[in-house]
């Protein structure tokens, strides 16, 4: 084709009339993907080129290896092609093409931002836990990219390296911490799956909670963990443990549940939930008495015999006078 006279008068005019794009489009419908890769690069074209250009008509007719096996063949560590890589993650980003955007980051060997893809796959609309027992896989997934990213930092750490340019950096300790809340996540949705399954947990049509969301997510799921087991000391661990990793505020989620308990006169639930407060080892001595001083407070229908035994269970004597 390059030697067709009609091919070649065609380039000629291009070059001295065309602008860049309708060069390395010309290229393209030649199928000269390599052409049109090179003068992308010579002519230090801008990225929404390559993307109008090359990266949209690939991935439409099926030929995205083809071009990833290309740009790894001109530059094998794919730096020069930072900025157009990115460019195509934003733009496969924007149009929700998560599923081409993850195996693009897989090339790219992008292992933070694949992580962060799973995430998307794990917790995108689902409606029941059931539904994120059945996703997984996405969390292994995240954990794996992950402990590959850790290898290659660790491996990288010794040597004297040109940082690279496009790939997301994360700091050890952070990327430790997010395999924490993985395998956390992963304890919540078997542990609340269960609970669907059991008939305690009513599945409604909003998306389910889930731990990588912000604070206000992480409190609905701790009070979810706790409140929807056989019994408050069944989730509390869990939850306890979702309050200590992300900081929360332990006496407004304790208050909360306890609320919710009154509300359902669940009393000696709210007794049980003192006892595993206290037991935790982590509370703050006047934590118990703060939870019933919540109650008593907001509900003054708590049957006279229950309002008595909260009050006994507090540890304070000035507390217990003064209600």
């Amino acid at each position: 084709m390059q030697h067709n006279s009609y091919y070649q008068e065609c380039l000629f005019y291009l070059h001295n009339y065309g602008t860049n794009l309708a060069i390395i489009s010309f290229y393209m419908r030649h199928d000269c993907m390599r052409e049109a890769l090179l003068h992308l690069l010579n002519k230090e074209s801008p990225p929404d080129v390559f993307i109008e250009g090359i990266f949209i008509p690939s991935y439409k007719s099926g030929k995205l290896h083809m071009l990833e096996n290309l740009l790894e063949t001109i530059d094998p560590g794919l730096e020069s092609w930072g900025v157009y890589l990115i460019a195509a993650c934003k733009h496969l980003q924007k149009k929700n093409y998560y599923h081409i955007l993850y195996e693009l980051q897989q090339f790219m060997k992008d292992q933070v931002r694949a992580a962060m893809t799973c995430i998307r796959f794990f917790t995108e609309k689902a409606k029941s836990y059931t539904e994120l027992k059945e996703r997984q896989k996405w969390l292994l997934k995240v954990k794996d990219h992950l402990k590959i990213y850790l290898q290659e930092v660790s491996r990288s750490s010794g040597r004297k390296k040109i940082a690279c340019s496009f790939r997301k950096k994360m700091s050890a300790p952070d990327v430790s911490r997010h395999i924490n809340t993985v395998e956390l996540q992963m304890e919540v949705t078997k542990f609340l799956h269960r609970c669907e399954k059991s008939g305690t947990l009513f599945v409604g049509d909003l998306p389910v909670p889930t731990l990588f969301g912000n604070n206000q997510m992480k409190i609905e799921v701790a009070c979810k963990v706790m409140l929807e087991g056989k019994n408050i000391e069944e989730g509390f661990g869990i939850a306890f443990r979702i309050l200590q990793d992300f900081q929360l505020d332990v006496a407004a989620i304790y208050n909360k549940v306890a609320r919710q308990l009154v509300k359902q006169q669940n009393y000696s639930e709210i007794r049980q939930l003192i006892k595993c407060i206290k037991e935790s080892g982590a509370a703050d001595k006047n934590d118990g008495d703060n939870v019933i001083l919540s109650c008593l407070k907001e509900f003054d229908s708590i049957p006279a015999e229950e309002l008595d035994n909260l009050i006994q269970d507090m540890d304070s004597d000035e507390n217990k006078v003064s209600k």
